[in-house]
């Protein structure tokens, strides 16, 4: 996730400060990736020594403001223009997790993989019923015409953008799951027969979560914004 590049396009819409920009970004993203203070004004300073942003005094109630520089417009502009580099994906600790279970004395794979998709499975559940709910806000902020004139109407439509973002992800998390299953199950009988695995390309079934799989906690639900929907 870019701070840098999220908070320099918060300061494109104008100066702002520290608690400002923290607030404004939580709103922009549901709250889906908090940030505190302390990370803000760390990001703030490093991008005023890049050259990307500058002090622009302060506000009525003595905050001091943070204004983008031409610099910082550039690079903004070149972070929207250019993909998301893919070279080297970020940690994922479920594959971590499935990675190491894999040979681990006395750990039970097929239970962790039951119970992360009970848990993925719950969560998708979550994310649907709050992008119900923020379908109706986007709806409602375009049927009044201020979906791109109100700051409420563009974090409607970004919250609803990330929350289908997490339902996509979960949906092929719960895949993945499915097909990791049905491959140690293909696996484990071939073992079991002395026979040749089959190819890794051949085509998987997914297997159904056995009865009585043990309960795991849901992946954290985004918090929307103190009064809204």
């Amino acid at each position: 996730m870019s701070i840098r590049h999220g908070l320099l396009a918060l300061l494109e819409q104008g100066p702002r400060y520290g608690s400002q920009l923290r607030t404004e970004f939580e709103s922009r993203t549901g709250a889906t990736w908090p940030l505190n203070v302390g990370q803000v004004y760390t990001t703030l300073n490093r991008l005023e020594r890049d050259g990307m942003v500058a002090p622009d005094g302060d506000d009525d109630a003595g905050h001091p403001l943070y204004a983008i520089t031409d610099a910082g417009r550039d690079e903004l502009h070149q972070w929207f223009e250019r993909p998301v580099d893919r070279t080297s994906p970020p940690r994922d600790e479920l594959a971590i997790k499935l990675a190491m279970a894999v040979g681990a004395p006395g750990v039970d794979i097929r239970a962790v993989i039951q119970s992360q998709r009970h848990a993925t499975l719950k969560a998708m559940q979550d994310y649907t019923r709050l992008k119900a709910r923020a379908l109706i806000a986007v709806e409602s902020s375009s049927s009044q015409g201020d979906f791109q004139g109100s700051a409420e109407g563009r974090d409607d439509m970004a919250w609803l953008l990330v929350l289908e973002q997490l339902i996509f992800q979960t949906e092929a998390e719960a895949r993945w799951l499915d097909h990791s299953e049905s491959r140690l199950v293909r696996l484990s009988a071939s073992a079991a027969r002395g026979a040749t695995p089959p190819p890794a390309d051949a085509p998987t079934i997914g297997a159904p979560a056995a009865s009585g799989a043990r309960e795991a906690s849901a992946a954290p639900v985004p918090r929307r914004r103190a009064g809204r929907h």
